[in-house]
């Protein structure tokens, strides 16, 4: 059954960028392309974040092991949609001016915001491969607890991208609020010895 989700899934996850790709080449990103391109890639990379956090109490609740083995596929599936959003904004909006990353990131907080997400997201998908879990032991699961962090920082993000149409940033930092409420339930449970920690 794992072995058929994986295809599946990995095909539909590239659903959204097939659809992106399908819009630039129709010219049909409305007025203003580059930031149409930097809302829809940013908001891709939170469906897939907030997707990923779900995977765990999928499992939990259903106890079917096949939801965390598409965790990393589809968490490094949200670093790609990330990077891509991260391009956008260096190609079409910022226009490869090199020198000015630094400026801008220290002087726009919203970029501020965004970039220390990028950099946890970056962090995370380096340290994905089993290799990297075996060299880091304990220290792996502390690390990729920040992939909370990041998701707090993405919903900040974006509520600071689209200012008055905030509907889409506030749906995503419920489900975010969701997952982390949820989080620290099932931990504190685990620390009084009702069920085992994952």
């Amino acid at each position: 059954m794992a072995k058929l989700n994986k295809p599946l899934v990995f095909s539909i996850a590239l659903i959204p960028f097939v659809l992106l790709i399908s819009r630039i080449l129709r010219n049909d990103l409305g007025p203003d392309p580059a930031e149409e391109l930097a809302i829809e890639t940013g908001e891709w990379t939170l469906r897939f974040l907030i997707l990923t956090l779900a995977l765990s109490p999928l499992r939990r609740i259903s106890n079917k092991i096949e939801f965390v083995q598409l965790r990393r596929m589809l968490g490094l599936f949200t670093f790609s949609y990330a990077t891509l959003h991260f391009m956008v904004w260096l190609t079409f909006l910022l226009g490869f001016r090199w020198s000015d990353i630094i400026e801008e990131i220290i002087e726009r907080p919203y970029i501020t915001v965004g970039f220390s997400a990028y950099l946890i997201l970056l962090a995370l998908a380096a340290t994905s491969p089993k290799l990297m879990v075996r060299k880091l032991g304990r220290n792996w699961k502390r690390l990729h607890r920040l992939v909370y962090v990041a998701s707090i920082l993405g919903v900040v993000h974006l509520l600071w991208i689209l200012r008055l149409d905030i509907g889409p940033a506030v749906f995503y930092g419920t489900l975010v609020f969701l997952l982390l409420g949820y989080r620290f339930f099932y931990y504190a449970k685990a620390r009084n010895g009702l069920f085992p920690q994952a």
